[in-house]
């Protein structure tokens, strides 16, 4: 189950332009390949924004993963992830850092849920979207083989691909 997490904070007067620095080197991955990996591996963000609104006076992040929301913070405080909290929170007033035990607690404080949360896929967590990709892959690998449309064309074969199931499946595939 997918739950979202949105938080509001005030900007540290001045401190704007850095916060922008700091989410164009986050945003551009250049410097960034372990906190890919620390993701990858927490395997539960399904998306993440930054904001900077009101006239660089606030700041928003916005996410959504799975999982619950103090596993999903104490996963991301872990790893090089809470690097990049603190790196880019210590520009809002009265951050407390990443490993302060008040932090949870800050989060709370400045935390609005959405009031309508809507999901494409609500019952799909990262790890089996990351499957259905690999899975699909490769399918279609297989699809463009010469070895698969010969497996079509034997009559052999002619009752597996006249199922309904099959069907489906080669009309999915081609969507």
């Amino acid at each position: 189950m997918s739950g979202e997490f949105t938080v509001f904070t005030k900007i540290k007067p001045g401190h704007a332009d850095a916060l922008r620095k700091d989410l164009a080197a986050l945003a551009s991955g250049s410097d960034d390949a372990e906190g890919r990996a620390a993701l990858r591996q927490i395997g539960t963000l399904h998306d993440a924004r930054h904001v900077i609104f009101d006239n660089d006076t606030r700041f928003m992040f916005a996410s959504v993963f799975d999982g619950s929301w103090d596993t999903y913070i104490d996963d991301f405080a872990r790893t090089v992830v809470g690097a990049h909290f603190e790196r880019v929170f210590s520009h809002s007033e009265g951050f407390p850092g990443i490993t302060d035990p008040g932090v949870k607690g800050w989060f709370v404080a400045h935390q609005e849920p959405a009031g309508v949360f809507v999901s494409s896929y609500p019952d799909l967590t990262v790890q089996e979207i990351w499957k259905d990709q690999r899975v699909d892959d490769a399918f279609q690998d297989v699809l463009d083989t010469a070895e698969f449309r010969a497996m079509l064309d034997n009559p052999a074969n002619a009752e597996l691909v006249g199922t309904p199931a099959f069907q489906k499946l080669l009309e999915e595939a081609s969507a």
